[in-house]
């Protein structure tokens, strides 16, 4: 599982970087992105908030999560994270709060990361969230699409996911049929440890008891 998440790190540092690169001509929304999501798969979340403000800093981010097994976030210096569980243990929302002057400030964005799944069984989940500003501010992105395709004004995050794809379920079969042959050669050489063991125990009583018949004879 680290290692998903380093590697899973790594994609989501090339996506902030294609974010950075394209952020004049993008919309200043709130926004997630996940390259190669798939349905019911494990993906790190990569949520985009600028500050729209002209006066106050971004000092609070709430993301709703579809109730999702595993939630854990990227740790952002100066930021603290909660991530909120119901009843079941599920994941349903998280929210990331700033310390003293690690407020992000008018004209800036931050990125929040989280490593999470199985996601949804859809093609696609929306994660509506809700934006605080240090002077009381609150913004709710929760808005879906128009009928006629046109974006509202405050839309909610949306991620399209892919179809799980086979290649993803050869592995998850190759990796429980490996841990199975590592389960049997274990056990075999076990027993083989144990038959061993047995042999020489044998050998060690045979060898005292002809010590002492040789002793009490001389």
């Amino acid at each position: 599982m680290n290692s998903f998440i380093r590697r899973a790190s790594v994609i989501a540092g090339t996506t902030s970087l294609a974010l950075v690169v394209g952020a004049g001509a993008a919309s200043a929304h709130v926004s997630v992105s996940a390259p190669g999501a798939e349905q019911g798969g494990y993906t790190v979340l990569t949520f985009r908030v600028p500050t729209e403000s002209d006066t106050a800093a971004t000092s609070s981010v709430k993301v709703e999560l579809p109730g999702l097994n595993s939630a854990r976030t990227q740790p952002i210096p100066g930021w603290t994270s909660t991530v909120d569980k119901n009843a079941d243990g599920l994941a349903t929302a998280v929210t990331w709060t700033a310390g003293p002057g690690a407020e992000v400030l008018p004209g800036q964005f931050q990125q929040f990361l989280l490593s999470a799944g199985p996601l949804p069984e859809e093609e696609s989940v929306s994660f509506p969230a809700v934006q605080t500003y240090n002077d009381g501010d609150v913004v709710q992105w929760n808005q879906e699409a128009a009928a006629d395709g046109s974006e509202p004004e405050h839309p909610a995050p949306s991620l399209s996911l892919t179809a799980a794809s086979a290649e993803s379920d050869d592995h998850g079969a190759a990796t429980a049929t490996a841990e199975e042959s590592t389960t049997k050669e274990s056990d075999n050489t076990a027993r083989w440890l144990a038959g061993v063991a047995l042999v020489l125990g044998a050998l060690g009583a045979a060898l005292g008891i002809g010590a002492v018949v040789r002793g009490r004879r001389s």
